[in-house]
């Protein structure tokens, strides 16, 4: 259909260079999240952005709400850099930040990008001065901005304006229509403010963000057909658990199937004490399930059937996951390449022996019923049969071999 682009036909944007990080441009999309903590709270801070980096976030963004908040942030970025954490920091920025930025210089220096939203970058009278303002600091310090506009904070005078507009015109938009377009229009307007400013293009990057689907693709899909920004991609508000994880991949992944996006976080709602990192993950996975990005090795696992009643199979795929997750932040160092290996762990002899081949290394279980035996593959060929109550450990052993000897610096020495 000719409605989707090939998954590497991307949408030509303004390449903006964030700490080093290149956003737009021609550039892998890149993968941000944000901090939950209290950006004061230093120790707590530092943990969490170094573990969301370890995780493979390659921009975090921290609140910046207050004078205490304001001062941590040069603690928590040489704090960060003596961990040899080098993850550019993105400060978020509402109704004070051009006060904050103003006063605290220290954190306008260590923050590699600044987030503020024109809904509440002030109000009435001093929303173009204090804009004006949070610019002007960007390129005092030449720092690139976000401009993200939420709809849950529309500039008001915007959207009265384009509402009352509306019902003059012999053909209204819904009401739902004008707030897609307030959305478009308060993005590149606060744009070509920044601009006039002095501000250049290729140190702006726009986002709008939206709850709801079908609205995140129309507003993104109009924003993308009338400028040439690097665009930041997410469904605000996203939710918890499946639900989050659906939604944002739904719309995302449409857009980026259209070559629109250059940034992307999901944002999950954790669990109660949960990991946050898992916003991370899914990011990754869903650029990687695209095929337009490759982070860590696919293990394709059989989703089980009546033929494999035994759990031997499960328990394998995500015990290799799961050591494949926590080894790649070393592998990726140790093993230059890695990300690329497919592995398979297939449940029985229907589809096993055939997907296996397919894979770099696979195993094909026995089903039930079938010969307490288990064939490993390599490069699509037999290499191994594994029999007794020891299958598993033999396998991911195997793996580890596998990846020592194509990815190992032995090997690549030798060549």
């Amino acid at each position: 259909m000719a409605y989707f682009a090939s998954p590497f036909d991307r949408r030509t944007s303004i390449g903006v260079d964030v700490g080093g990080v290149l956003v737009g441009g021609g550039a892998p999309v890149v993968v941000q999240s944000m901090t939950n903590t209290d950006t004061a709270d230093i120790d707590g801070t530092v943990a969490q952005v170094a573990a969301l980096a370890k995780a493979g976030s390659e921009l975090v963004r921290i609140t910046v709400d207050r004078d205490e908040s304001a001062a941590a942030v040069p603690r928590i970025r040489e704090r960060l850099d003596r961990l040899g954490v080098g993850v550019p920091l993105v400060g978020d920025f509402h109704y004070i930040g051009h006060r904050l930025l103003a006063d605290h210089p220290d954190c306008a220096q260590a923050l590699a990008k600044y987030r503020i939203n024109p809904g509440n970058v002030g109000f009435k009278d001093k929303k173009d001065k204090q804009f004006a303002d949070i610019v002007e600091t960007a390129i005092r310090f030449d720092k690139p901005v976000r401009i993200g506009v939420n709809w849950g904070s529309l500039d008001e005078v915007l959207l009265t304006r384009l509402m009352d507009e509306n019902q003059t015109n012999g053909s209204p938009l819904t009401a739902n229509q004008v707030m897609r377009e307030t959305i478009v229009q308060s993005a590149l307007l606060s744009a070509a403010a920044a601009e006039d400013i002095g501000l250049p293009r290729e140190k702006i990057i726009l986002s709008a963000k939206v709850s709801q689907v079908q609205d995140l693709i129309a507003v993104y899909a109009e924003l993308a057909a009338r400028s040439n920004h690097a665009l930041h991609l997410g469904l605000t508000e996203a939710g918890m658990g499946t639900k989050g994880i659906v939604a944002s991949s739904a719309a995302m992944g449409i857009l980026l199937q259209q070559g629109i996006g250059d940034t992307i976080r999901v944002s999950l709602t954790p669990e109660p004490n949960g990991d946050r990192t898992r916003e991370v993950q899914v990011a990754q996975e869903l650029l990687q399930t695209m095929g337009f990005r490759q982070f860590i090795p696919i293990v394709a696992a059989c989703p089980g059937c009546g033929r494999t009643t035994s759990t031997v199979f499960q328990e394998l795929a995500q015990n290799i996951q799961g050591d494949i997750r926590r080894n790649m932040p070393i592998w990726r160092e140790q093993y230059p390449g890695v990300e690329e290996l497919k592995v398979a762990v297939m449940g029985c002899i229907v589809n096993g022996p055939g997907e296996s081949k397919h894979a770099d290394i696979g195993i094909s279980l026995p089903g039930t019923g079938e010969t307490p035996t288990a064939p490993v593959f390599i490069d699509g060929k037999k290499a191994a049969t594994l029999r007794g109550p020891k299958i598993a450990e033999e396998f991911q052993a195997m793996v580890a071999t596998y990846i020592e000897a194509r990815f190992g610096r032995g090997k690549q020495a030798a060549e």
